[in-house]
This record gives structure tokens, sequence and C-alpha cells, in this order.
């Protein structure tokens, strides 16, 4: 280094004599992207909000992790739908179950679930349902023959056209094809006259089955040809309808619908679970109860609903009944309706018989969580997904409670919280082990606090902005939520 001159040397004297020694000239150093990125503080990705449910938190960051399809559609979100992916045992139900119990905290909402799993006789929603003292519409072949739940696909409160098309529905399920030109009139023609001739009650099967199967001369005269032959287009109708009401699912759909099933509560379930879940009988059930439901509960009334379907690729899988839940969708979405399918596997649906309709149901499913699987099933489902492959290599070593989420295309990795009160309501599989109930005990009891506060803070502020709001129908991004 080379010497100061006698000048220079003085001031700098006086300069360090003042303020301190001053610090010298660093050369600049050179490195690569790589090992520089261990100097910048670490960062995360934007969450979705501070406006909804309170899921977890972001395992990266630590942040809460809030979503409402609600408040996030038509910003966020081109559709409210959501798809739940993931094996047995890593915590699809616990998430289903707290994100109703939290979304339940708001007087605007409504939910409805197909239960199709259970335990000891009853549903898995069983529990929830007790603790808001609401009875669960238990669909049961057994009961039915004993004053049990029934509901009518010809209850007036489905217009004519959604009659007809529940009907054939039903038909085309359990023949697994469609139905041919000369059927399908015989069984309008039938429909028709049933309609028209029965008023002093609610129309049933029973009497469509008759029709079928003995036709009058005005139906003949209607179809312009011979008595004989509406009998033979007719048959084969008649007589998977009678499946229903002297088969194996007698009693639930051949008779009017049982008074007092309450579709105001805010929680509605139905339990399917007495019904074989591999048979024939459960997309029949759950097209009935999707078309009844379309015509009787979804209204223009300001309120934002769930439709959530356990072991859902009973309806992706099957061609006719995945066309009218696609059809509800879409109708659902102009009145606040948001749809959250629960499968196992990808590969369950997209590999079925219905895949076109599986897919085109997929594609209104904006968010999309995935719980651990198998690697292969994980690179299956990231493709067909369009997941980022460093999602797709973090699902297979995924904890139990800990998620992919993917929201229109922002993926984040959540563990899911729950809370001290939630937890007896929740796990309610006895194979459930000790240290997994104590290992997320300490997180949760710090995280129910906050999660109080907010909810609380929440709901004032929902209930003030649907004060303030103007009255009439409104879309499902519509107010605060």
């Amino acid at each position: 280094m080379a010497a100061l001159d006698p000048l220079s040397a003085i001031t700098e004297a006086f300069t360090s004599f003042l303020f301190g020694k001053t610090e010298t000239t660093r050369l600049p150093v050179r490195t690569s992207t790589g090992q520089a990125q261990a100097v910048y503080l670490p960062t995360a990705a934007p969450g979705l909000g501070d406006s909804g449910v309170i899921i977890g938190r972001e395992v990266y960051s630590g942040k809460g992790y809030i979503y409402d399809p609600f408040q996030l559609y038509g910003q966020q979100l081109p559709a409210p739908h959501w798809l739940v992916l993931g094996e047995s045992g890593n915590g699809k139900s616990a998430l289903e179950k707290t994100y109703v119990l939290r979304q339940l905290r708001f007087r605007d909402r409504q939910v409805v679930v197909l239960d199709a799993q259970g335990e000891d006789g009853v549903g898995e929603w069983n529990l929830i349902a007790e603790e808001m003292g609401i009875t669960p519409i238990r669909l049961d072949p057994t009961a039915a023959l004993d004053q049990g739940i029934r509901l009518n696909p010809l209850d007036p409160a489905i217009t004519t056209t959604g009659q007809l098309a529940l009907l054939r529905t039903i038909i085309e399920v359990a023949m697994g094809h469609g139905l041919d030109e000369r059927s399908g009139f015989a069984l309008k023609v039938a429909h028709s006259y049933v309609n028209s001739t029965i008023t002093d009650r609610q129309p049933q099967l029973t009497d469509i089955v008759e029709q079928l199967r003995h036709p009058k001369p005005e139906s003949a005269e209607a179809m312009n040809v011979a008595l004989d032959d509406v009998r033979d287009w007719g048959l084969d109708v008649a007589l998977v309808l009678d499946r229903l009401v002297d088969g194996d699912l007698r009693g639930m759909f051949d008779g009017p619908t049982t008074v007092g099933i309450d579709l105001d509560a805010p929680l509605i379930v139905f339990d399917l679970s007495h019904i074989d879940r591999n048979s024939i009988a459960m997309p029949i059930l759950m097209a009935i109860v999707g078309v009844w439901l379309e015509h009787t509960w979804i209204r223009p009334d300001r309120r934002k609903r769930i439709f959530l379907v356990e072991e859902a690729w009973h309806i992706i899988n099957s061609p006719f009944v995945a066309q009218l839940f696609q059809r509800l969708l879409k109708f659902g979405r102009r009145l606040g309706l948001s749809f959250v399918a629960v499968v196992h596997h990808l590969s369950d649906v997209v590999d079925g018989a219905a895949a076109r309709e599986a897919a085109a149901i997929l594609k209104m499913a904006s968010t999309r969580t995935i719980y651990a699987q198998k690697a292969d099933e994980a690179r299956a489902t990231g493709k067909v997904l369009g997941l980022p492959r460093w999602a797709v290599e973090i699902i297979p070593t995924l904890s139990p409670g800990i998620a992919v989420w993917d929201v229109n295309g922002n993926v984040q990795v959540v563990k899911h919280l729950v809370t001290e009160a939630e937890r007896p309501l929740v796990f309610t599989d006895r194979a459930m082990t000790e240290s997994s109930l104590d290992a997320d005990m300490a997180e949760a009891a710090s995280f129910e606090a906050a999660l109080e506060a907010d909810l609380e803070a929440e709901t004032e502020a929902r209930a003030l902005a649907m004060e303030r709001a103007p009255s009439g129908p409104a879309s499902p991004g519509s107010g605060v939520a």
C-alpha cells in the first residue's frame, strides 16, 4: 500500500480522532447465485388474503393460511369448486370436517354432505350432526321399509324436465349404457301420462312402472304406434325401475318425499353409509340426491352453499351421473355454490369410463389439495393437474396433515391445524394413535386462540356488510367473505 503524503496523513489522523477509524474499501466478490442466495433473507410466496377460513400454516414461512372460495371467486379463482386428493390416513377427513365447522361460523353459510363412509352403523359425520342438533338423512334400504327416509324422484318440487332427466340417468346408470330412442320415447310418454293423470297425490315410481308395463291406448295414440310396440319399447325400462320399487333399493324412492326434511338447516347430512360403496346403488343414489337438491335446495337467497361429496369417484366415474353434476356445477356458480369432491386417487376417475366428463369436472375445480401419495401416483396427478415439478417431488414425502395446495396456480405447502374443541368431532377413527394426537397438541392449542379471535371478528364484519348490502340475488364473489 502506497504511503500517504504528509497533508493526507494529518487529515486522516484528524478525521479518525473526530469520527473514529474509517472503513477500508473492500474489493468486490465474485460468486454464483447458488452460493449468494444464503446471504438473502428468507422469502415466502404471497398468501390468498386475510379474509376467510383459517386452514393452518404455510410450512416454509410459518404464515397463517386462509382460504375462502367465495371471497376469491372472480378475483383469483375462475370457479369456487374444490378437489381433495390423497390416500387414506393422511388427513383428508380432518380437513373436510374442520373446514365445514369453520365455514358454519358465518351466518350466510349452508352445507350439504353426502357421507358415504361410516363406523358402528352410523355415518362419519354423525358426531358433528349431533353436536349441531341435526338429524342426518339416513338412506337405508332396510330402514326405508319401516317408515325410513324417502326421496321421491317425481316430487313436484322438481321440474318436469328435471324429473325426466333424473329418470333417464337412473336407468342409464343401472343399464351401463344410454337409452335408445325407442326406450327413451316410451319413458317420456309414460312420464307425461302419469303427471297429467295423477293430481291428487305425488306421482311415484310405481306409477311409471305400471304405465310402462301396461300402457294405455292413449299412449299408443301419442306415439302413433301399436299398443304392443309401446309395451315392448318400455319393457327394459320398466325392469330397471322395478329395482327401485321391489328390488334391493326399494323403500327409499318409491313413495312421497318424507315430510320434515329441513332444507333450511345450516348443515344437511345424507348418510349413505348403509349402502354398499361398490354397488351400482351408490351412483344411482348420488344422481337422485344431486338432482333433488338442485331443484329444492339451491335458491337465489344470497346464502353461500357448500356441497361436499365423500367417495366422489362414484359421481365422476359414471358418464351419466357426471353429466348431471357438471350441469349442477355450472348452474350453481351463479347462485353461490361451491362443490367439494373428495377422491382417493385421481386414476380412479381419469382412467374410468367417464374420462371426458371427469376432465370437465376437474377443469372446473380451481382449487386442488393433494395429500401424500405414492411416487408414481404423484407423478400422474402432477401431470393431469399441471403441478410444478417441486410440488410433485415432495408429495410422496408429506406427513399426515400436510398437503400441497394449488389455488389457481398459487402453489403452497400447508399444514392443517385442528383446535382442541374440534378434535373430538374430527378424529373419530379408532385407529388414530395417541402419539399422532399428541404431536399436534401444543401447536394447535396456541393456534386455537388466534382462530377464535379471527372468526369472531370476521363474523361481525360479514354481518355488518350483509346489513348494508342491497337486496336481491348476488354472485358467489359478492359481499364480504
